[in-house]
């Protein structure tokens, strides 16, 4: 077994035999001393790559670890990817050629008597389950490279919508709600996954959704929809999403024919994150579809069941003693069980959490690597804390940070960055002289952050709660409801971004002038939507920007006169419907990213966009 790991990526091969000197001279693991296999470590991985060789069936303790792979992927919905080299996928399927009769040969030396039918009727269900996932016939590449440079790009863009890293107590509460959707009626069929802040309700509906997704045609899985706000404009956007998912199609507004579309047919849908603000939208989707539809509801809002009548409710309760230890001991010590020197350090902790996932994994993690006294600190915090006071615990692991650099990392990304691109915050926030890098690593080992769908950054909302409610006590950051923007001050030590924003953009040069102790400062990175003047304000000081976003607005040319933006990486002019020309590039000499989509009334981009040698190309 070769294991490989980065991050919260591992990878596992289970290789039939161990390569000596090249792909083509292989040696047959020896059965009286195989290779160690350990499940925990399996319990760890996100994917798991199974080599099939012309020698694999030879090896009863391949086909053992198979059928525990298989079982993973089936509990967990974890990945599981073969790769055939010299043998082809037909033979591992249907286990016959010389594959199929050392498959044989293996299972008369391994079960004797009535074990034997059993024993081989399990390992043929392992390798046709294998057999049937995508995967890699290595005739059909030119070299070992070509094919190895093909699965390692086709891993590291797996979709993220794992359920959790450790499903603790996950498989039975997942099997209880698929039971009920098996015997459903022919109906429309709504469910509601209920429970408070980090019971695990999200993460519940991506285990339920991964395990079933394969049996509908359609499917539309959309998260945080609370994030989005409620009325016109945010069921617009949610329409549009569901439609893209369910339909391949993009559109400005419903229509009929778009319904019409729509009618009939059998559709997997899971909001997250509902509230009774969406139950007109919930309604009127279930008369879309058709009867074989289940939409899946996540909701903290005990209203929405009164309003919505479902035809099941999953009410979250707290986890038990002994699940609420495990799931401490695999954040803290990467394992199912504590140390035991501080087994009774970590049931105390766990008698102080409540039984809530979310909690258990940010205090988990904050403990990882400690000693008993750092330990016995934070035990002294949750003593003093009410049990139902979640935000109070969560700040245990903000304050337990190692620097100010990494709280102020933590704060900037609850401000301005959620759902961003890793690589572009890394970027603007290493331009401000932050080791982002390091920063955004910590803060994803310490469960404060997470890496969402193509690699952008998420938190989970009672942590950004927490976060906000922070910037406000510490006054560091001003917040109102518009546009916001940036700044950073570079005169001394103490640079920091401090965002602010603006209650009304349309109001924005009176409500700058107002905060002149800001204005004054050096503007970094600018976030700037719906204005509805038709040029960028004078009282920005943009010459420093290293990332301006100015969207959805009335703009028309970004400034009235030409300026120099020597650090200016990133410019984003999107949805602006009446700009009808771009600056003058030859002053935008660092430009590394130009997005203008969806900006209809463009009608001249200056011919100085020649000259931008750093410029890349947008997927």
């Amino acid at each position: 077994m070769e294991k490989k790991s980065k991050g919260n990526l591992c990878l596992i091969s289970i290789l039939p035999s161990l390569l000596l000197a090249s792909p083509l001279s292989f040696t047959t693991p020896n059965e009286d001393n195989p290779i160690p296999f350990q499940q925990p470590i399996l319990n760890l991985c996100r994917v798991a790559i199974v080599v099939f060789t012309k020698f694999y069936s030879q090896s009863a303790w391949c086909l053992h670890q198979l059928q525990q792979i298989i079982k993973w992927h089936e509990t967990y919905c974890r990945h599981v990817l073969p790769v055939y080299y010299e043998i082809q996928p037909s033979d591992v399927r249907l286990q016959k050629g010389d594959f199929g009769k050392a498959f044989k040969a293996t299972a008369h030396q391994t079960f004797s008597g009535q074990e034997l039918e059993h024993g081989m009727s399990r390992w043929s269900h392992a390798l046709i389950k294998a057999a049937n996932l995508f995967g890699w016939d290595e005739s059909n590449y030119r070299s070992d490279a070509e094919l190895v440079h093909k699965i390692v790009k086709t891993v590291l863009h797996l979709p993220v919508l794992s359920a959790t890293q450790f499903p603790v107590g996950l498989e039975s509460r997942v099997k209880d709600v698929i039971r009920i959707i098996k015997n459903r009626s022919t109906q429309v069929f709504t469910i509601a996954i209920c429970g408070k802040g980090g019971s695990g309700k999200t993460t519940l509906a991506k285990a339920i959704y991964n395990q079933i997704q394969g049996t509908f045609m359609e499917k539309s899985f959309i998260e945080d929809i609370t994030q989005l706000g409620s009325g016109t404009s945010a069921y617009l956007r949610l329409e549009k999403q569901l439609l893209l998912d369910v339909l391949k199609t993009k559109m400005k507004t419903p229509s009929d024919k778009i319904r019409e579309r729509l009618y009939g047919k059998r559709v997997l849908i899971v909001l997250d994150d509902v509230s009774k603000f969406h139950a007109s939208l919930v309604l009127k989707w279930r008369v879309w579809f058709s009867g074989e539809t289940v939409i899946i509801i996540t909701t903290r809002d005990q209203d929405l069941q009164r309003i919505l009548q479902f035809d099941f409710v999953s009410q979250l309760n707290p986890m038990n003693a002994d699940e609420s230890l495990e799931l401490l001991s695999w954040h803290a010590f990467g394992e199912a069980k504590p140390k035991e020197e501080y087994k009774y350090l970590a049931e105390s902790v766990v008698s102080h959490c409540g039984g809530l996932p979310l909690t258990l994994e940010v205090i988990g993690s904050c403990l990882f690597e400690r000693t008993k006294e750092e330990w016995n600190s934070v035990l002294l915090k949750l003593e003093k804390i009410p049990l139902h006071n979640i935000q109070r615990k969560l700040k245990i692991s903000f304050y337990g940070l190692r620097n100010e650099m990494e709280k102020d990392l933590f704060l900037d990304i609850c401000c301005s960055f959620l759902g961003e691109g890793r690589a572009y915050v890394t970027k603007i926030l290493n331009g401000c002289g932050v080791d982002a890098d390091t920063g955004i690593r910590v803060l994803i080992e310490s469960s404060l952050i997470n890496i969402k769908k193509n690699d952008k950054l998420g938190m989970h909302p009672m942590l950004q709660k927490m976060g906000r409610e922070i910037i406000r006590m510490k006054r560091r950051r001003l917040q109102f409801d518009e546009a916001e923007y940036v700044l950073t001050d570079n005169s001394g030590r103490n640079s920091r971004a401090v965002p602010v924003k603006l209650r009304s953009a349309r109001r924005e040069p009176s409500r700058l002038d107002g905060y002149s102790p800001y204005t004054s400062k050096k503007l970094r990175w600018i976030s700037l939507k719906r204005s509805y003047t038709p040029y960028s304000p004078d009282s920005l000081h943009l010459h420093d920007a290293i990332a301006i976003h100015i969207k959805d607005n009335h703009l028309r040319l970004l400034l009235k006169e030409p300026q120099v933006f020597r650090w200016l990486k990133v410019l984003n002019l999107s949805h602006s419907e009446y700009l009808i020309e771009t600056p003058d590039f030859s002053r935008l000499s660092s430009l590394e990213q130009l997005i203008l989509k969806d900006c209809p009334g463009l009608r001249k981009v200056h011919q100085s966009i020649g000259g931008l040698s750093n410029l890349t190309p947008q997927r």
